[in-house]
């Protein structure tokens, strides 16, 4: 069974410090997987050294485990998106994550086909936030999403299952 928490939370204002902390935490609770919001204000001010220092420190501190970086797409520019997708190919992560779910609004299929078309052939894309329909969910995955994050994961395997439960539901 895979465990995930996330660290850094909501904007990724804590300090890099604290978010390893949080990380080697986490792991030695039985964390399998670390989803890190990146310090939204660092990549405003095109502070990417730091950026990309974050992330490293925190992926080598949490010994092999899955790593996601947060990214808040509704907050940044295309150009930003990019970049962040850039600094996410360089540090080898597992996983570029859409949102925290928190923001203003969570993934959009354009902002999925951007980071796909930067990407490396490593990098995986996690579309999360306001995914709550199968027609959603499947532009996510056809857009590049590996894998997609929503808390209407029941109403949309309801969406699509014929058994007599589910036609109750209906």
């Amino acid at each position: 069974m895979e465990v995930c928490t996330v660290i850094g939370f909501p904007m990724g204002m804590n300090t890099k410090e604290t978010k390893v902390y949080e990380a080697i935490n986490a792991v030695e609770n039985g964390a399998t997987e670390i989803d890190m919001v990146i310090n939204i204000a660092a990549l405003k001010n095109k502070d990417y050294d730091y950026i990309k220092e974050e992330i490293e420190e925190i992926r080598d501190a949490i010994d092999g485990k899955v790593l996601k970086v947060i990214i808040e797409t509704c907050l940044l520019t295309k150009e930003e998106i990019i970049k962040m997708t850039e600094i996410c190919n360089e540090t080898f992560v597992n996983f570029i994550k859409t949102s925290t779910g928190f923001s203003l609004n969570g993934a959009k299929v354009e902002d999925i086909e951007l980071i796909n078309n930067h990407k490396n052939e490593i990098l995986e894309i996690k579309a999360s936030g306001g995914i709550r329909d199968i027609d959603t969910l499947e532009a996510m995955i056809k857009a590049g999403a590996t894998r997609i994050g929503t808390s209407s994961g029941v109403a949309i395997m309801h969406e699509e299952c014929h058994c007599e439960h589910c036609k109750e539901e209906k």
